[in-house]
């Protein structure tokens, strides 16, 4: 056999090997990612966060009647569920209502 032909021989067997690992790979279901995803019932509002740094899952539970958002840490690794914080929303708000600089107009027209 002269040089030419293991050449061939060499990279049709490597093109196939990588078409294989190809097409292995290209086979398998793409992970399910809810992060950004709200749902709402009642006086309940329900969204999903993560934390790529952390392998954290966040849920935010707004009950809108009290005022108040509960959040929840799911840990992947250790497949634990953990309370991480309980917020006032009404104290941000007011809060935010503070810091807000005034913004009165010096002359001119008053814009809507």
């Amino acid at each position: 056999m002269d040089n030419k032909n293991f050449a061939i021989g060499v990279l049709s067997t490597t093109a196939v090997v990588l078409f294989v690992g190809l097409m292995v790979v290209q086979s398998r279901p793409a992970p399910a990612y809810a992060h950004g995803m709200t749902e709402s019932a009642g006086n309940y509002v329900l969204t999903v966060a993560s934390v790529a740094e952390h392998d954290h899952e966040l849920l935010h539970i707004i009950n809108n009647a009290k005022e108040k958002m509960n959040v929840y840490s799911f840990d992947a690794r250790s497949h634990t569920i953990q309370m991480v914080d309980t917020i006032d929303l009404k104290q941000m708000r007011s809060l935010s209502a503070k810091a807000k600089p005034s913004q009165k107009k010096r002359g001119g027209r008053r814009r809507p």
